[in-house]
């Protein structure tokens, strides 16, 4: 992407089109492959759930809240009310108890 600046429909169109995906994904195999990728930083809800082995659904479900909720946590545009957050450390430091309650 060229900038971070909001495109309109034509500029990202443009941008699109000259783009080589075949290339680009040649490009991050290659980088995987010799260890050049970069790590991914996982939140903490995203860690519990992941813990947990449940899916979004069942974790969510299982919290009392919506699955866009938890996506929001996970993606940190929203956080966790006081209540949920000492349910997130229950499941991060025993996810068997969510496991078995699931």
């Amino acid at each position: 992407m060229p900038s971070n600046k909001t495109m309109d429909d034509k500029a990202l169109r443009v941008w699109e089109d000259s783009r080589d995906l075949a290339a680009e994904l040649e490009q991050s195999i290659h980088e995987v492959l010799v260890g050049q990728c970069k790590a991914v930083a996982v939140s903490s809800v995203v860690a519990a759930r992941l813990q947990s082995g449940l899916s979004q659904s069942q974790f969510s479900k299982l919290l009392g809240v919506s699955v866009r909720t938890l996506q929001e946590w996970e993606q940190g545009r929203r956080k966790p009310s006081g209540a949920a957050q000492t349910l997130l450390v229950i499941a991060q430091r025993h996810p068997e108890v969510l496991r078995e309650l699931a």
